[in-house]
C-alpha cells in the first residue's frame, strides 16, 4: 500500500471513529456522567469509595452513550428534517442504520451488565428506567405533545439517583430525590429556552415543543419562570434535611436567583436573544451547584 493510500484510510477509520462518537451525544453524556457522580458523592459521606465510583462512572458512560446513540438511530428521518441536526452521521448517511442500531444496543447491554456486576442491581435498575423513559416514552412523545418537555426530564434527572442508589444501594433516602427534583426543575427551562430558539426548526419536524397555538411564546414563558421559581425551596430544602451546609445553601440561593433573572428577561420579551441568555444561564447555574455541593462535601 502507498504512503497515500495509507493515509485514505487512517482518515477514513478517524472519521468514521469520529462519528460514532458524535452518536453518543458527548455533551449530553458528560452531564449525565457528572450528575450521577455527585449523587454518588452526596449519597456515600463517609463511606465515600473512588473504585466503586469508578465502575458506577463506566456502567453509566456505557448507557448514557448507548441510549444517546439509539436516539439518534430513531429519529435519524426527523433530523434529516432539521437544520440543527441534518449533519448528523446518519442523516448524512455517513453510518449505516444497522450499525447504529448494533453500536447503540450493545452499549446499552454492557452498560447494565457491568452495574449489576459491578455495582449493585438498584443502580442498574434506575439506569434502565432512565433509557426505557428517554427512548419509549420522551422520544415518540415529542411529536405528540409539549408534555414531553416534562416527560423527558424525569429521565434527564435520573442520573443523580442512580449515583445515589450506587452509594448506598437504595432510593429512599429524601436528599437524593431532592437532587431529582433539583435537575428536574433545572432542564425544563433550559429545554424551554432551546425549544423557542429553533420552534421553527422543530415544527418542521414535527416535533411539539412548544404549547399549542401560543404563537407569542407567553405561555412557555409563564411556565418557564414559574418552573425556575419552584428551584428555591427545593435547593433550600438539600440544606433542610441535613445533606449540606449553609456554604451550600446561600451560593445555591444565589445561583437561583441569577437563574430566575434570566427567566424574568425571557418573560417580559421573548425575543431569540433573552432564549439565548436563558440557556447559557441554564448551562452555568447546574455546574454552579454542583460545584457548591462539593466544596460544601469538601469543607464539611
Amino acid at each position: 500500500m502507498s504512503d497515500s493510500s495509507a493515509h485514505v484510510v487512517a482518515k477514513t477509520k478517524s472519521s468514521a471513529l469520529r462519528d460514532y462518537f458524535i452518536l453518543t451525544k458527548p455533551r449530553i453524556t458528560l452531564l449525565v456522567l457528572v450528575s450521577m457522580m455527585i449523587g454518588y458523592v452526596l449519597g456515600a459521606g463517609s463511606a465515600f469509595s473512588w473504585i466503586t465510583m469508578l465502575h458506577a462512572a463506566i456502567g453509566t458512560l456505557l448507557i448514557a452513550s448507548g441510549t444517546s446513540a439509539h436516539n439518534m438511530f430513531i429519529e435519524r428521518d426527523l433530523d434529516r428534517l432539521m437544520f440543527r441536526t441534518s449533519n448528523r452521521p446518519l442523516p448524512m448517511q455517513r453510518i449505516r442504520p444497522v450499525a447504529a442500531f448494533l453500536f447503540s444496543v450493545s452499549l446499552i447491554f454492557a452498560g447494565l451488565a457491568y452495574l449489576v456486576l459491578q455495582v449493585n442491581m438498584t443502580a442498574a435498575l434506575i439506569s434502565a428506567a432512565t433509557t426505557i423513559l428517554y427512548l419509549w416514552a420522551y422520544t415518540p412523545m415529542k411529536r405528540v405533545s409539549f408534555v414531553n418537555v416534562f416527560v423527558g426530564a424525569i429521565p434527564g434527572a435520573l442520573p443523580p439517583v442512580g449515583g445515589w442508589a450506587a452509594a448506598t444501594g437504595n432510593i429512599t433516602d429524601p436528599g437524593m430525590w431532592v437532587l431529582f427534583m433539583i435537575v428536574f426543575l433545572w432542564q425544563v427551562p433550559h429545554v424551554t429556552a432551546i425549544a423557542w430558539m429553533y420552534n421553527e426548526d422543530y415544527s418542521r419536524a414535527g416535533f411539539k415543543m412548544v404549547p399549542v397555538d401560543d404563537h407569542t411564546g407567553l405561555k412557555l414563558a409563564r411556565i418557564t419562570f414559574m418552573i425556575i421559581l419552584l428551584l428555591i425551596p427545593t435547593v433550600v430544602s438539600l440544606f433542610l434535611v441535613g445533606t449540606s451546609s449553609w456554604i451550600y445553601l446561600i451560593g445555591s440561593v444565589l445561583a437561583t436567583f441569577y437563574y430566575i433573572w434570566y427567566g424574568l428577561k425571557f418573560l417580559l420579551e421573548r425575543e431569540h436573544l433573552n432564549a439565548r441568555k436563558l440557556m447559557f444561564a441554564s448551562l452555568a447555574y447546574l455546574p454552579m451547584v454542583w460545584l457548591l455541593i462539593i466544596i460544601d462535601r469538601i469543607l464539611l
